[in-house]
This record gives structure tokens, C-alpha cells and sequence, in this order.
């Protein structure tokens, strides 16, 4: 087949790395694919011709990118569209060039924007253009029907799936990441390392996981613990101010003059970082699953998120991790500085997590089933 996906960007985050991984296994399959984004600054674009993509093309955000999406329209077998401008944009194209019977939209996230009235309706009417619509958790699937006013019968969910080779193997050369990746930020071995991953967003509520660890870290130092309690901050907004926003929070609570908190910025060595950590925390607002969630778990890391939309799909309370109230900086602290001091318990939650991931969330499987999505829409040729 040949396959057509359109994105809002192909910067880094989830959506996009799902795309990626997307578009490796259905080359390996072989299938020829294109790929065309609306906006940002491309960072991804080496990444995607590495997987095998034929062309990954800025096509605008503009009425103009109706016509730059003609040439590959007419080229594909299927077109899948990804996130709510892609999807707005791709599904008007598609039709426009007789593509709308094999048109998929792939839902990634609970879309606060469809909480507007007017946006709901108009995403009622154009979310009807496809013939169907992934929905990567059955949270996003339920949001999907009951706020984006979308047919259930549309729908099919498959969830996200991750290669855990990478990040399996950083966990397993721990021994000899953890030591170099701690003297690079100045660190010392016996310091307990938190890690959260994620786009500079407010959706990810940097300000409560520093609220947090100002709290963890006084507490912590308060009951004379060996070590310190550190944290990555690894990403950046490549749409707005987040890096600035978030570095003052930092700044103001006191994180970045003693040590206790890095902002990285966007780093290509994520298992590494997670490999070296003891947990992964993020206190989003809302997810629609969360991949970075899987790719911590398959580095070994127990999870320390927040109980809304699909978290709770994947991580496993008391099991892989736990779940806090949202926007409640007082409980994310309180099981920061339990689980800090208590190795055991995140080693066996950690280990649960790997074989969730390798059980529940597999590549092939959400590869081929995709697949099986787009080949429902071709009609059989004479």
C-alpha cells in the first residue's frame, strides 16, 4: 500500500514518536510511505527518512496546504491524519481530492480544545469525514464520543506499542550509564534521580512537580537521608514559552541554585537518562495514554503519575507505580520521598513494568493492526 500520514508537526513528542514508530514497521512491511506536517521546526524530519518515509513534507497550515497535499493524495492508497489541525486540515483535503473513502483519523489525546462548544461542533461534522477513527486508549475513545461528538460505530481503539529493545538494554548497562550521566550534571552516586520526560506544556504541570520537589527535597533533608533528591527535567516547547516558564518556577523555588533540579532541554539519549534514574514522575492534567509512560516503564522505572483520563489504562496503582489526586503537590511529594527511600520497592515495581509493557503494549501488534484498519477501507481489486 501506499500510505499518506498528516501531522500538525514532526517535532518531538508523544503523537509524533508514535507516528515514527509507525512509520518504521509499515516500511519494514512493506509499504511505501510520505509524510506531511503543517507546522514547527522539523526536528523529527531526519529522523522519519532514517525509518524509510519517501518524503517528509512542511505543507503549511494555511488553504494553501489543501493544494500541497494534492500531489500525495492522489499518490496513496490510505491517508491517516494525526492530532486536531491535521485531522481538521487532512479530512477537508481528502475530500476535496476523492480520498475520503480511505481517510483514518487517529486520535492521540483527550483534545482540551473540544471543550469549546463551537469547536465540538465543528469537530462533530468534519470527525464524521473519515471512515475511521483509532483512538489510542478507550478513555480517549469515550472523550472522543461524548465531548468530540463522534460516532462509536466509527471508532476502534488500538493502543500505542513500543519497541522496549532500547530502553530494555540502557536498564540492563546501568552499571555503567548511571555513573558517567550523574558526573556530567555534577551528582554523586548516592543520590536518588527522578526523571519526567515531556513536552514544556501546561497539560504536564511542571509547576506541580516542583512545587513537589521543593517540598520532597526539604523533607528529605529534614530526616538526614543519605544522598540528595535530584531531577531531570528532560524536553522543551518548541511553540511557546514553556523553557522560560518552567525555569522560573524552578528558579523561584530554589531547585536550580542547589543543585536539586536540570532542565536538559531535548536530549537523543532518553533510555540512557531513564536507565540512570530511580523514578519517572509527570503530574499530567490530562493524557490520552501517555507513551513515555511505557518507554519508563521498559527502561524499569516504577511510575509516579497522576489518576486521570487513560493513566490509569497503563499504569497499574501499588503495582507499576502509583497514582495522586491531580494538582496535589503535597501526595506526589509524600510518595517521592516513600519510594526515595525504599529501593526494594521501586526495583519490583520497576520489573513489573517491563513485563507490562512487553505483554500489553507490543510494536508488532499495534503495527499490524493498523494495517488491518487501512485494508478494511481498499476495495478488493478485480
Amino acid at each position: 500500500m501506499n500510505l499518506l500520514h498528516v501531522i500538525t508537526t514532526a517535532d518531538v513528542g508523544g503523537a509524533e514518536m508514535h507516528l515514527l514508530a509507525q512509520v518504521r514497521g509499515q516500511v519494514e512491511r512493506g509499504h511505501a510511505v510520505r509524510v506531511a506536517y503543517l507546522l514547527g521546526k522539523g526536528t523529527l524530519r531526519p529522523d522519519f527518512l532514517a525509518a524509510g518515509a519517501q518524503e517528509v513534507t512542511l505543507v503549511g497550515k494555511s488553504p494553501l496546504a489543501l493544494w500541497n497535499l494534492r500531489r500525495s493524495l492522489r499518490w496513496c492508497d490510505v491517508v491517516h491524519t494525526h492530532l486536531l489541525r491535521a485531522d481538521f486540515l487532512g479530512a477537508l483535503a481528502a475530500t476535496i481530492w476523492g480520498k475520503r473513502s480511505v481517510l483514518v483519523s487517529g486520535k492521540h489525546n483527550d483534545e482540551r480544545a473540544l471543550q469549546r462548544p463551537w469547536v465540538a461542533r465543528l469537530h462533530g461534522l468534519i470527525g464524521r469525514l473519515p471512515r475511521r477513527t483509532i483512538v489510542l486508549s478507550e478513555h480517549v475513545g469515550r472523550y472522543m464520543h461524548t465531548v468530540g461528538k463522534l460516532p462509536v460505530e466509527s471508532m476502534v481503539c488500538i493502543y500505542y506499542g513500543i519497541d522496549p529493545a532500547p530502553f530494555a538494554q540502557a536498564h540492563a548497562e546501568r552499571s555503567r550509564l548511571r555513573p558517567a550521566l550523574l558526573q556530567e550534571f555534577g551528582w554523586q552516586a548516592e543520590d536518588v534521580v527522578w526523571i519526567c520526560v515531556a513536552r514544556l506544556a501546561p497539560q504536564k504541570a511542571h509547576d506541580v512537580l516542583l512545587q513537589a520537589l521543593r517540598q520532597a527535597v526539604d523533607a528529605w533533608t529534614q530526616r538526614g537521608e543519605a544522598g540528595r533528591l535530584r531531577l531531570w527535567i528532560v524536553g522543551d516547547d518548541p511553540f511557546g514559552e514553556g523553557m522560560a516558564r518552567v525555569r522560573g518556577w524552578a528558579s523561584e523555588a530554589g531547585l536550580l541554585q542547589d543543585g536539586s533540579c536540570v532542565l536538559t532541554g531535548i536530549r537523543r539519549d532518553v533510555p540512557a537518562l531513564l536507565a540512570a534514574s530511580d523514578g519517572f514522575v509527570m503530574p499530567s492534567r490530562w493524557e490520552g495514554l501517555g507513551l513515555v509512560f511505557l518507554e519508563a516503564m521498559a527502561a524499569g522505572l516504577p511510575i509516579l503519575a497522576t489518576d486521570v483520563s487513560a493513566i490509569p489504562e497503563v499504569v497499574l496503582p501499588r503495582e507499576t507505580g502509583e497514582l495522586v489526586p491531580v494538582d496535589d503537590p503535597q501526595s506526589l511529594a509524600e510518595t517521592m520521598v516513600e519510594w526515595s527511600r525504599n529501593p526494594q520497592q521501586r526495583a519490583r515495581m520497576g520489573a513489573a513494568g517491563q513485563a507490562r509493557v512487553r505483554t500489553a503494549f507490543g510494536l508488532p501488534t499495534m503495527v499490524d493492526r493498523t494495517l488491518e484498519v487501512y485494508r478494511s477501507l481498499i476495495p478488493p481489486r478485480p
